[in-house]
């Protein structure tokens, strides 16, 4: 049986990610090993890990990393922690591979702390571009440190490739955020007007 972790610090990215992980956690042949982060820990952000638990999937580590503060030192001290405690789940849990998606500080100090372990990472809307932001510097950076690419377009695919990274291992599949799409259930006319208090 495989081992994948999958890492997830914000709502957001957990949102992209929602079917990916239950295809995982639903997957006889595949284990997953989930890793909590970031703003899912935080009250000050709503303890979003309770929409994880909410939604049945079994947490293998809460990693606290986020300190209550932006400023530069925080953020770069925050990574630090994060490391730390990355380095402690990924000796536990011994993944056969790393799921990570984006471009955030937490997922930079994940990737980062799987190098020495070996660990296979896999890289979910790498090549992409945020001109000016710290953002741009750690997806370049987590694309480098990343063995398999799944880039949203081929655009992004191709700047990828430019890095220096092997066409064989850039997979365009598309943006997984659209799964949210095709698995929305739509409302027809009559519930969309009961639901806004309208005649149907």
């Amino acid at each position: 049986m495989r081992k994948i972790a999958v890492i997830t610090g914000t709502r957001a990215e957990y949102g992209l990610l929602y079917w990916i992980i239950k295809g995982i956690h639903e997957d006889p042949k595949l284990k997953l090993q989930l890793i909590v982060t970031g703003m899912h820990l935080s009250p000050e952000f709503g303890l979003t890990v309770r929409e994880i638990e909410k939604d049945g999937f079994p947490i293998a580590e809460k990693i606290e990393m986020l300190l209550s503060s932006d400023t530069e030192a925080s953020i770069a001290t925050s990574m630090g922690v994060g490391m730390i405690g990355f380095a402690k789940a990924y000796e536990r849990l011994r993944p056969d591979i790393l799921l990570a998606l984006g471009d955030r500080f937490e997922i930079l100090a994940a990737v980062s702390a799987a190098v020495p372990f070996r660990i296979p990472v896999a890289h979910i809307h790498g090549g992409e571009v945020t001109e000016g932001a710290m953002d741009e510097l750690f997806r370049h950076a987590i694309t480098k440190m990343s063995h398999i690419h799944f880039p949203a377009v081929k655009i992004y695919a191709d700047r990828i490739i430019q890095m220096g990274e092997q066409p064989e291992n850039v997979f365009c599949f598309g943006a997984p955020g659209l799964d949210n799409l095709y698995e929305m259930k739509l409302l027809n006319r009559i519930q969309l007007a009961k639901s806004l208090g309208l005649p149907a």
